[in-house]
């Protein structure tokens, strides 16, 4: 394969659960208000499944609509890489999981730890793969179950009230036109704020792994815990940090943007970074109303609505931006 090639996204797809959990309904199991969330997140509502259901079971549904839009058949795939901070089991990763689901094998698959910023990383890792020649087509799937993890109480109410449950799917293929396709990858970390968003346990430094203790214990270390002002401080800072360095390694400026898709953490941090960018309300895409942040099925779910909306047109300039748990954060830069 010509090594100058760049890979483009040929198909994308996205599935939610069909349980609908409001605002209002969360008033029923904590203490807090429809406006309380509202106003604080920009959250309306979120998906969360009712039945046995794994990140594998979402990533499928959504795999093979990417895969239908492509044109691609799943034993044509190259790699597949799945990115999940709740994987179905312990080990093996999800992503073997899938690839079974799939109905494939052969193909090397992996699964990718990055929360927030997971789609970005690994869309850098499929590009990077298709750039080099080692594949021609390779899967991404973000897969959500926060439901499932989450302290539904008014202990855990800060941070159980932004998650949902999704997931999303893109086929990368090559792109031999240089002007097209994925244009370049920014990657960053800062692994020093790891306490500041985080779950504890189950924990292999530990014997056991999980305790009565931490089954009984009100804000055990089993649930998500997040310190949200010092995390909202750094997302608003690297977000529009990340996306000039991606529009600047390109020759380009916000005025050239014609669309950004930031991960749908929260909507007053989406809304800030577009203050700060200077970019008007319809060149941001922001979903995060209708399924709260679901982690690395965020970007995948908010970029194939916005292309089923008609907001990524032929030759559009489109960002996509994260930041996460880790700290992680990372751009993504194509022109569609």
């Amino acid at each position: 394969m010509d090594e100058t090639v760049n890979s483009r996204i040929l198909g994308l797809g996205h599935h939610l659960p069909e349980r609908v959990v409001t605002n209002q309904d969360l008033t029923r199991l904590m203490d807090t208000s429809e406006e309380w969330i509202e106003q604080r997140t920009g959250i309306r509502e979120r998906r969360f499944i009712s039945a046995d259901m794994g990140g594998a079971d979402l990533g499928e549904r959504a795999a093979r609509e990417a895969l239908r839009e492509a044109g691609i058949a799943a034993g044509d795939l190259d790699l597949v890489i799945l990115g999940s901070l709740s994987p179905d089991i312990d080990f093996p990763g999800t992503a073997s999981l899938l690839q079974r689901k799939l109905g494939v094998r052969g193909m090397p698959v992996m699964d990718v730890r990055n929360q927030c910023s997971g789609f970005v990383y690994m869309l850098a890792v499929a590009d990077a793969w298709i750039r080099s020649g080692d594949a021609r087509y390779v899967l991404v799937v973000g897969a959500e179950i926060h439901s499932t993890g989450l302290d539904l109480s008014t202990l855990g109410r800060e941070v159980a009230v932004i998650f949902g449950d999704g997931a999303g799917a893109a086929v990368l293929g090559p792109e031999p036109d240089r002007r097209r396709g994925i244009l370049s990858t920014h990657l960053h970390s800062e692994g020093r704020y790891a306490e500041k968003l985080m779950v504890e346990a189950a924990s292999s430094r530990v014997r056991p792994r999980v305790t009565e203790e931490m089954l009984d214990q009100p804000g055990s270390r089993l649930w998500p815990r997040m310190e949200g002002r010092y995390v909202f401080k750094h997302a608003v800072t690297r977000f529009p940090e990340v996306i000039r360095e991606a529009l600047a390694h390109n020759g380009c400026t916000t005025a050239d943007l014609d669309l950004l898709i930031p991960h749908q953490a929260n909507l007053r941090i989406s809304q800030l970074v577009a203050m700060g960018l200077e970019l008007p309300e319809e060149k941001v895409f922001n979903n995060i109303q209708r399924y709260g942040n679901t982690t690395a099925a965020s970007i995948p779910i908010a970029l194939h609505e916005a292309v089923q909306e008609g907001r990524v047109r032929p030759g559009a300039l489109v960002c996509l931006a994260a930041f996460g748990a880790g700290f992680t954060w990372g751009a993504a830069l194509m022109r569609w």
